[in-house]
């Protein structure tokens, strides 16, 4: 183990000149995440941001970033065909499925690097761009010195496994925000659900999109030694924030995660205040990845471990020995909240996508979006009510699986 630990040492001391870092600062990588207020920059919420961390298929960020500088300077075209080398099709997946010989057009790439976190395509771009991939990692890390990411190195396009290839959380909301400043025009690509290549239906992996009211792109990531990564941006009100979470043990939790922060940012009015909308409170479970070389967005494939789902239940009474008619009468009163959101329509919809994802318990219930007030501010609580005990928690279980806030609320809770 120590010599294990002297060869990571000696390894990461060469990012240290790359980037500035001590090998010591190098071995702290851990979880991180900041929340900022995309126009201005103002940081609305830090934790551990400059943390040295590996940004996974984040990378493909600025692969996409050097690919749009060319698209403006007329160095590509959206209609251009790339060459498709051998090195390209020996990525491992997630992938497309290239074959050396065949060509890619430009924007199927860019949709490729998108949706599927595609590697081989990432390489294609590399290559046309730099020559060689090792060539376009050194223009992407002068780039992110240009852009004032002085902590990030890139070694390839894709975020494969490297571990010299490293980076904060505070660096890649800079990313985030030159992404938009700077390629407005191309920003919307981040939007794209899906895209179809050689017949098949590619689902974007941040399907954090689908559930939280005013999220726009922008990428997920994942590798053993990143945990699950995601760059953000959403608009509420007219406002703007980019969230950045890295580390995360799950793809729910990481989604969760950031759902909260930027829900506690929103809350918040540019000066910052901490009584933001109160979202539903549950600790996500943790799934064991099998080791893999792979870069890959979505969950892995999980060791053959049963796993508890721990929810916090919201006022949930000591059971009687013996019930009571009046427990009995109120055995149907139970409910799950959704979550808290700032429009009625945000809620509804959350309502929707729950009933969808736990049909069979949740089809009889009854849907309630109803308005509270959590300080100065309105949120409107979205539930589903009609339930007995055993269904609510059976429901939040499930809810939680899929990457959904639940929590389950007793007949007596009012809040």
């Amino acid at each position: 183990m120590g010599r294990h630990f002297l060869a990571a040492a000696a390894l990461l001391g060469m990012v240290a000149v790359g980037s500035g870092l001590s090998a010591a600062e190098a071995l702290a990588a851990k979880a991180a995440a900041i929340v900022v207020d995309a126009r201005t920059g103002q940081v609305l919420i830090d934790q551990d941001a400059d943390a040295i961390v590996h940004p996974a298929s984040l990378t493909k960020m600025m692969t996409l970033y050097l690919a749009f500088d060319a698209l403006e300077d007329g160095r590509l075209s959206l209609d251009q065909q790339l060459p498709v080398s051998s090195f390209a099709e020996s990525m491992t997946p997630t992938k497309l499925g290239l074959r050396a010989g065949q060509t890619l057009k430009v924007e199927t790439a860019i949709l490729g690097l998108v949706t599927k976190s595609a590697n081989d395509a990432a390489v294609v771009l590399a290559e046309a761009l730099g020559g060689t991939e090792s060539r376009f990692a050194e223009m992407m890390t002068r780039k992110a010195r240009e852009l004032g990411m002085r902590r990030t190195v890139y070694r390839n396009a894709s975020g494969l496994p490297n571990m010299e290839q490293v980076t904060t959380a505070r660096d890649y909301a800079m990313l985030s925000r030159a992404l938009m400043r700077d390629h407005a025009k191309y920003y919307p690509y981040f939007s794209r659900r899906n895209f179809v290549y050689g017949g098949r239906t590619l689902a974007n992996h941040n399907h954090l999109m689908s559930r939280y009211e005013g999220m726009d792109g922008i990428k997920t990531g994942y590798t053993v030694a990143s945990g699950f990564n995601l760059a953000a941006s959403a608009v509420r009100d007219g406002r703007r924030l980019v969230g950045v979470v890295m580390g995360g043990k799950s793809a729910g939790s990481r989604d969760n995660k950031m759902a909260a922060l930027l829900d506690q940012a929103f809350g918040r009015p540019s000066r910052g205040r901490d009584d933001g909308p109160v979202m539903a409170s549950l600790d996500t479970t943790r799934s064991d990845a099998v080791d893999g070389e792979g870069d890959d967005d979505d969950e892995p494939v999980v060791k053959a471990r049963p796993v508890r789902a721990a929810v916090q239940m919201a006022a949930i009474p000591a059971a009687p020995a013996r019930e009571s008619k009046a427990a009995r009468d109120a055995g149907s009163h139970w409910g799950v909240q959704v979550g808290a959101f700032s429009s009625r329509a945000a809620g509804n919809k959350a309502v929707s996508q729950a009933v969808k994802q736990a049909p069979f318990i949740l089809r009889a219930a009854k849907a309630s979006v109803v308005e509270a007030k959590t300080g100065k501010d309105t949120v409107y609580r979205a539930r589903l009510t009609g339930l007995d005990e055993k269904d609510a928690r059976k429901a939040c279980a499930v809810l939680t699986k899929h990457g959904h806030h639940c929590v389950a609320v007793s007949p007596g809770e009012r809040g």
